[in-house]
């Protein structure tokens, strides 16, 4: 059986814990199972190097901020292999580049193209546990990339599809999946079961338990996914396909902090502004999210969206530099907004959960700015101070509370 363990930063944020970690990964490998192992940087070291950074340059290139990640993922696997032999198992930690992790050359949020497993199963033959850097990879100049915050879920699910794993499992600080941040949200409970589609929309709205690119390739490839905490041993949070267990209207409510909203007004409505719009900030590599067009009035329309906050300076100048492509009057652009969402498959077959959501904003005499829908999400965008209310508010009403 071959298992594939990823393990986040506070996983191994210190001697006590990467002691711990080693442990619970040499007890799979003392059953007879082969182990990956893949870490993330000790701590809130990638914070630290950030820090170091922007004392340096308030705005470096990308490719260098990439160059300087990796050493908080190639110090954690180099401790943990340490550990291991300490403990009498012959461990080995491999890089991106020893592995061969290829990706796309999109600094700070590559995605990963193919991983050479020969080296892995190499190792493995030799009855070595292998501790492999999550979050980095190689493109095609043989630059470090790297897979956006988060990224050592993707790169444990990668391994796990390549390796064609037993069983992926993802270890973190809470003990599982839960209806909602169990931080902001005091009365959330830990489900048992969730689908793909309903985790990759909690995780790219905002949910920190999985990288959302995880869970995309995770369903992709049929990699069943376990999500528990490497503090306890508690059951875990199985993700996969169909999750019959517990099927609830709204399995989840989602917040994110994390986000920017930008306001083109006075574009001219006419076919295709809204491509030149988007495609101008795709090829700066900025992804947009919620995106609300207004109807045109007197030969012109205004568009607005949401970007994640690192970007917002970096698309006003794209649209300023490309203003007379686009001849819109001016852009407004406001932070300090939150994206509050449900998530559920339910919400599907049942009318009238939007209009739950609302009210109870309503009676929270919350202000909704936008709105965005799916068949399995509703998302509004609110002023950040109402957020930690508006988030308890609408778990209450859809009866999430343990």
């Amino acid at each position: 059986m071959l298992v594939v363990k990823k393990f986040g930063g506070t996983s191994v944020a210190d001697k006590e814990r990467i002691f711990n970690v080693a442990n619970r990964c040499i007890e799979d490998y003392k059953k007879g199972h082969d182990v990956v192992v893949v870490l993330s940087a000790m701590g809130k070291y990638t914070d630290e190097l950030i820090s170091m950074a922007q004392d340096i340059n308030p705005r470096p290139p990308k490719r260098e901020m990439d160059m300087l990640f990796t050493i908080g993922e190639q110090m954690s696997v180099a401790l943990m292999a340490m550990a291991m032999n300490q403990l009498g198992v012959s461990a080995v930690s491999l890089n991106a580049f020893q592995v061969t992790m290829r990706t796309t050359s999109a600094y700070g949020n590559a995605r990963l193209k193919r991983i050479d497993t020969e080296r892995i199963r190499t190792e493995l033959e030799c009855r070595k546990i292998v501790i492999v850097t999550g979050f980095q990879g190689i493109n095609k100049y043989d630059d470090y990339t790297t897979l956006g915050r988060g990224g050592s879920d993707t790169t444990a699910v990668a391994l796990a599809a390549a390796l064609r794993a037993d069983s992926c499992e993802i270890y973190t600080d809470v003990d599982g999946v839960y209806t909602a941040d169990p931080r902001l949200v005091p009365s959330a409970r830990k489900l048992k079961e969730i689908t793909y589609d309903e985790m990759l929309d909690l995780s790219t709205l905002g949910a920190g338990v999985l990288h959302n690119r995880s869970v995309e390739m995770a369903k992709k490839y049929g990699v069943p996914l376990v999500v528990r905490s490497s503090l306890n041993n508690r059951p875990g949070t199985l993700v996969k396909e169909d999750a019959k267990v517990e099927r609830m209207l709204v399995s989840g409510v989602a917040l994110d902090r994390n986000a920017d909203r930008v306001a083109i007004i006075g574009l001219k409505d006419e076919p295709g502004i809204a491509f030149k719009v988007f495609d101008c900030l795709a090829k700066k590599n900025i992804n947009v999210d919620v995106i609300l067009q207004s109807i045109g009035r007197d030969g012109t329309k205004d568009i607005s969206f949401t970007v994640d906050d690192g970007n917002i300076e970096e698309t006003v100048e794209t649209l300023e530099e490309n203003r007379g492509r686009l001849s819109f009057e001016r852009i407004e652009s406001e932070t300090r907004i939150a994206k509050l969402s449900i998530v559920g498959a339910g919400m599907i077959s049942h009318p009238g959960v939007a209009a739950k959501m609302f009210e109870t904003l309503y009676n929270e005499n919350i202000n909704i700015n936008m709105i965005s829908t799916s068949e399995i999400r509703v998302t509004v965008l609110i002023k950040d101070s109402d957020a930690d209310r508006a988030i308890n508010a609408v778990h209450d009403a859809f009866g999430l509370a343990e």
